[in-house]
């Protein structure tokens, strides 16, 4: 079947992916019968990689008992456990979780629940979201409002919220030269700061950030000290803080949530991806006690919901996932594996011309390619250097996940490795010998 003939709205009109029909482990395999490794999980979903047995049997066990029932009449056994093992292991303060059926929908629950806690509280006065440049929270259109990656607002901007975009914790490129990390870090939280007074400290309900910058700024890790900063920061003012994990979080940086690393607990936490590993759609968003309590001390309602809110089968597979992760101790393996993969990442590129920067934590990272290593001038965005990238790594069978608009949201080129946690240091050692090939191949077509 042809472009042309498929019924399928697909992502890209003009051309149709390859079909693909089976997974296994760290690999996909299409229906021509090509195997694929799945270096980036998706878009750093498949922590678990393909067909894993003990999240099928746990799905099937599932589906024998309820498929199905709507929150506003039940909840489920299932429903239950999975929150229990969440907040037992979720940062200081967290009580309860918000079920949804991925990241957008998280950061659209988060984003109505920090404005319900004020309004209840009597602060209807406070409207305004403070985020970050170059960040992606999410394609719904209160995710896409908060999000600062202009190439995807500009077509919906006369739909969006109004937000404020400060500077992201990007030091490949904005930290001055004299400025140790903490000093930018400080700096960074001065803007948000300066920012917050700017807009009137009464109006803002809360700024939102992902721990770990993802996929459009490609793997932006925190500079010591940054997020305890904002913490205070946003502390001063009455201002919220929510964290964004769904793509850094649930493990993929080595640590369960991102912010652990931080020595931070944010107000509302949202997770999503590596929280079912892709089995079925599942987010979450993670809520404080005292935001929980306001609530059930008023209206007692969110005014909020979805039809697939709790479903039991997600539920169930991300049950799974979890406890898999603790049974095979998983994190440590991320932490481990990690290390081999930075190793060899800087032993393969650290000469390579038009490698920039490699940066990233646990088995999550980003490639930031340039023209120039020197002055850091990145491609010109007409070269479509990134979807070049794709082309090259699929037809070498790889999976990664390649970005363009990395410095501004038009120019630079990225790309993110997200493999399976349960990759080999064989396996990651392909990965990069496919990628440093596809990579060179590309460029040299430009």
């Amino acid at each position: 079947m042809t472009a042309a003939t498929t019924h399928v709205f697909h992502r890209h009109l003009q051309r149709r992916p390859p079909v693909a029909v089976s997974g296994q482990g760290v690999y996909l395999t299409d229906a021509q019968g090509k195997t694929y490794i799945d270096a980036s999980g998706g878009a750093a979903v498949s922590c678990l990689g393909h067909s894993h047995p003990d999240v099928l049997a746990a799905m099937h066990a599932q589906i024998d008992k309820l498929a199905y029932a709507h929150t506003s009449f039940f909840t489920t056994e299932v429903a239950e456990e999975l929150a229990d093992k969440l907040i037992a292991n979720a940062p200081e303060g967290m009580s309860h979780v918000y079920f949804v059926s991925g990241g957008s929908e998280a950061v659209e629950a988060a984003l109505k629940m920090a404005r319900q806690y004020f309004v209840e509280i009597g602060q209807p006065q406070r409207t305004h979201f403070i985020a970050r440049k170059q960040s992606y929270h999410g394609n719904t259109l209160g995710a896409l409002a908060i999000g600062g990656n202009q190439w995807r607002r500009e077509p919906f901007a006369p739909l969006l919220i109004s937000a404020t975009h400060v500077s992201p914790c990007y030091p490949y490129r904005e930290q001055q030269a004299g400025e140790t990390p903490e000093q930018y870090g400080l700096r960074l939280a001065q803007e948000l700061e300066d920012a917050i007074l700017a807009k009137g400290a009464a109006s803002v309900i809360a700024f939102v950030a992902e721990t770990v910058g993802g996929a459009t700024a490609g793997v932006l890790a925190p500079v010591p000290g940054y997020f305890k900063a904002v913490r205070e920061v946003c502390d001063r003012y009455g201002v919220l803080l929510i964290l964004d994990e769904v793509m850094c979080g649930m493990g993929r940086t080595g640590t369960l949530h991102a912010c652990e690393q931080e020595g931070v607990s944010p107000d509302l936490l949202t997770v999503a991806k590596g929280l079912g590993g892709g089995y079925q759609p599942i987010g979450a968003v993670l809520a404080q006690k005292k935001i929980v309590d306001v609530m059930r001390a008023g209206s007692g309602f969110f005014h909020h919901g979805h039809t697939y809110l709790g479903h039991a089968i997600a539920c169930a597979a991300a049950l799974a996932v979890q406890q898999v992760f603790e049974r095979d101790q998983l994190l440590g393996q991320v932490r481990e594996r990690g290390d081999f993969l930075q190793r060899l990442m800087h032993a393969s590129w650290d000469s390579h011309p038009h490698v920039g920067d490699i940066r990233g934590r646990g088995l999550f990272w980003g490639i930031e390619l340039v023209q120039e290593r020197g002055s850091k001038k990145p491609f010109d965005p007409a070269r479509n250097v990134h979807a070049r990238i794709k082309q090259e790594a699929m037809a070498r069978g790889l999976m990664v996940y390649p970005m363009g608009g990395t410095v501004d949201g038009r120019y630079g080129d990225h790309v993110l490795l997200a493999p399976p946690f349960i990759s080999s240091e064989a396996e990651l050692t392909m990965v990069v010998e496919r990628l440093g090939s596809a990579m060179d191949a590309a460029i040299a077509a430009v």
